[in-house]
């Protein structure tokens, strides 16, 4: 009995596989593509039902979008999921984003916001906190530095003008671009987020360093400030 379900269940993971030789791997289904990256399942758990778990857990319905929403921690605690295949998970997950980013690159225009955007659309709008990135522009608006500002609530408790300048002193930028996202989903601007936007707007006016624009990553969507007349 113990062999013919383990046999069975050789049978069920090699459909996969199969499907992709033959009819190639855009047929597959999400569950049946992460199955193949998983080779095998474990004891009474097959790699399509474990694929199935992981991306389609009880706790969310994003599908697919799960597989960016996973920690090791969390994976580890899945039954059938050891150290080895979370790991591959997580490089699963950091690969398409670098594809994805890559993909951007080609398009990457710093004086148009959908363009910056597309490009940091993937490393940003999965986030579960908010996090801001500076970019620094020399005179020709060419990319010279990024950097992490901060991670939480961004707000003009947390952000100040004064670090965000001193950055770009230090790496004679003579322009900038606010990049931050928010987990919800949802890219409008808050209250905070206008407030703050216009403080380093007018310190920059100040020490001549100019604010070209400030973008809200959401969920496969984005508000520019500029673009909106709010800077």
């Amino acid at each position: 009995m113990k062999e013919n379900s383990t046999m069975k269940q050789m049978m069920e993971e090699e459909r996969p596989y199969e499907k992709c030789a033959r009819f190639g791997a855009s047929n597959l289904t999400d569950i049946e593509l992460l199955a193949v990256l998983l080779r095998t399942g474990t004891r009474g758990e097959t790699s399509l039902s474990l694929a199935e778990k992981l991306l389609h857990p009880v706790f969310s319905q994003e599908g697919i979008l799960n597989i960016h929403q996973w920690t090791l921690e969390q994976l580890l605690r899945v039954k059938g999921i050891g150290k080895v295949k979370a790991v591959q998970i997580l490089c699963l997950s950091e690969l398409a984003k670098r594809l994805s980013k890559a993909t951007a690159q080609t398009g990457l225009n710093f004086s148009t916001p959908s363009s910056i955007a597309q490009y940091y659309m993937e490393d940003m709008r999965h986030g579960r906190q908010e996090s801001m990135k500076l970019l620094l522009l020399n005179t020709k608006t060419r990319l010279i530095g990024e950097t992490d500002i901060s991670k939480g609530t961004v707000n003009s408790a947390v952000i100040s003008p004064r670090e965000l300048f001193v950055e770009a002193l230090q790496k004679n930028a003579v322009s900038i671009i606010l990049l931050h996202n928010h987990p919800s989903g949802d890219p409008a601007p808050s209250r905070d987020d206008i407030l703050i936007t216009k403080r380093i707007q007018e310190a920059g006016m100040l020490i001549g360093i100019e604010l070209l624009d400030h973008i809200i990553i959401g969920n496969n969507c984005y508000v520019s400030m500029r673009e909106k007349k709010l800077i």
